[in-house]
This record gives C-alpha cells, sequence and structure tokens, in this order.
C-alpha cells in the first residue's frame, strides 16, 4: 500500500549548521540568527532542525529541501562547494522515512557530480530555485542542469530563490507573500513558454501553486497567450495554502497535477477538506506519480 508523501520539508543538518557558522557573508548562522541578503535577520528554532523530535511529528515519507532562499547554489563554486557536500551528506544519515531533494551548483555545474549524488537511494529528485527560470533564457541557461534528473528519471522542484526586496518596515511575511510568489510564477511561466520543447520528458513540480500561476489564464489569453492543454507531467505543491486556493487550481489544471508539500517548519501540512478521493490523490496518488512517474 502505498504511503502518504510530504514533499517538501525543510531541516538543517549538523554540517549544513557548521558551515553556514563559519561564513562571514550572507548567508551565514550567528550562533542561531539567520543573516540573509535579501530579508531581515531571522531567529532559528534548533528544535526544528532536529531530526529525532521531527520524526516523532509525521508520518509516511518526507522529503528535505535545502532551502534556496539562502541563496547557496548561486554561489561561487568555492564558496558553494562545502554547504552543498555537507547538504547531500545527510543523505547518509537519514532514516527511511525520509529523503533529500539534491542541489546543484548554479554558477559552474558539475554534471557528472550532481549525477552520482542523484544516484543516492536517499535522493528523490533535485531541487532549483526558482530565481535560474526567471526568464525563457534562463530556463535555456539551466536545461543542462535539469536534464541530468531527466536522465535519472527523477523530478524536479521548483523552489523560491533569495529574495531580494529587502526594507526596514516589511512585517516579517513579506518575503513569502511578494518576493516568493512573483518568483514563482515567473518560472512557471518560462517553463509554459519553453519548458516541454527542451525537456520532454521531466517531471516537474512548483512550490506554492506556482505562485497561482495558472489561475491567470484568463489574463493571459487577454494578453495574448494561451493555457493550452494541460502538462500531465507538470506538478503543484500545495504548501501555504488551504481549500479555497486548492479548490480553484483543480479546477483549473485537475486534480492529478495537486502535490502535497507542507514546507514545515515554516508552515503546516493542510487537509483542505474537499473529499476522501481528493485528500488521497493529493497525500499520497500524486506524489508517487511525481516521484516514480508510475500508476497513482
Amino acid at each position: 500500500m502505498k504511503r502518504q508523501v510530504d514533499v517538501h520539508q525543510h531541516l538543517w543538518p549538523p554540517g549544513l549548521v557548521e558551515e553556514l557558522r563559519r561564513r562571514r557573508q550572507p548567508p551565514y548562522l550567528d550562533g542561531w540568527l539567520l543573516h540573509l541578503g535579501g530579508e531581515p535577520p531571522y531567529s532559528v528554532d534548533p528544535g526544528d532542525h532536529d531530526l529525532s523530535r521531527r520524526a516523532a511529528q509525521e508520518e509516511g515519507l518526507v522529503l528535505l529541501s535545502l532551502s534556496s532562499p539562502l541563496g547557496i547554489e548561486s554561489l561561487a563554486p568555492p564558496e558553494a562547494q562545502g554547504l552543498l557536500d555537507a547538504w547531500h551528506g545527510f543523505a547518509d544519515d537519514l532514516p527511511a522515512d525520509y529523503g533529500l531533494w539534491a542541489a546543484p551548483a548554479l554558477v559552474e555545474p558539475d554534471l557528472d557530480g550532481l549525477a552520482k549524488v542523484l544516484a543516492h537511494d536517499r535522493v528523490h529528485g533535485l531541487q532549483v530555485p526558482a530565481t535560474a527560470l526567471s526568464t525563457p533564457s534562463a530556463l535555456e541557461t539551466l536545461a543542462p542542469v535539469l536534464a541530468t534528473a531527466q536522465q535519472a528519471d527523477l523530478p524536479v522542484l521548483v523552489h523560491p530563490g533569495p529574495a531580494t526586496d529587502l526594507a526596514t518596515d516589511q512585517p516579517n511575511w513579506w518575503p513569502a507573500l511578494t518576493s516568493y510568489v512573483a518568483q514563482q510564477s515567473a518560472a512557471w511561466h518560462s517553463w509554459h513558454v519553453a519548458g516541454r520543447s527542451l525537456l520532454p520528458t521531466l517531471r516537474i513540480a512548483f512550490v506554492g501553486l506556482a505562485g497561482l500561476a495558472p489561475l491567470h489564464h484568463e489574463r493571459l489569453a487577454q494578453r495574448g497567450g494561451e493555457l493550452g492543454a494541460i502538462d500531465r507531467h507538470v506538478y503543484y505543491e500545495t504548501s501555504s495554502y488551504g481549500t479555497q486556493a486548492i479548490d480553484a487550481m483543480s479546477r483549473v489544471v485537475g486534480v492529478d497535477p495537486l502535490v502535497n508539500g507542507s514546507d514545515r517548519p515554516y508552515a503546516e501540512p493542510t487537509d483542505p477538506g474537499l473529499g476522501e478521493a481528493l485528500s488521497r490523490a493529493i497525500f499520497v496518488a500524486n506524489p508517487h506519480h511525481l516521484l516514480t512517474g508510475g500508476d497513482r
């Protein structure tokens, strides 16, 4: 019997914490105070990154994501390598109910090295920051990295990258409701324009319902674009959204592309309460199809 899956959580291994504490430029940790270039300092709860404590809350398979707003993927290679090695090394320590999304170095991608990481049995796919797909031409540049996942028959998760609109008068939720949403929408539109022609068999999921981009299909049509046929290998992860947004998305793209992700510890899992069949699709059948491409 297939298990429930949460495709999107965050938990930092001790090695990554140590690497972040060695740094003196963003991203870095001062104790447990996180400093980023585009957001106010953030006080991290150490308990959020305690694997034993977190595991007690979970049911089914949990996939952990590198926090792309840190900007690690886009650091210069000498800075990025130690951080990425610490992240990927975490795969060796994970219990059976956990897996990782791999993360690429984007400045000078090591495609052979990435392929080896993707072959690890605790790695279930590749995560990339939405900022790397901000335009169709950016997507074309990224295509060889994405093709590494396609060749491994593994999916890609598109996650918000670094915020860039730091100001002292912002409430703490500001990046999540502005920069992150806009990034996801831009990445989805880039994929809509150019993705499938570049990567014909890639399974790809967009965090946060792709910034609700598909709901703008009427505006897209008015401005000269077209939603077109629903791509059965494009998925929409549900974190931070509930009944109204999930219901609205299902009316545009259907139920099959919707996959459960919580973004824990920054948000909690949400059952949209739209019926047992839909909940089973979102929490069980659809995530398995994203991960394996097999039957729902």
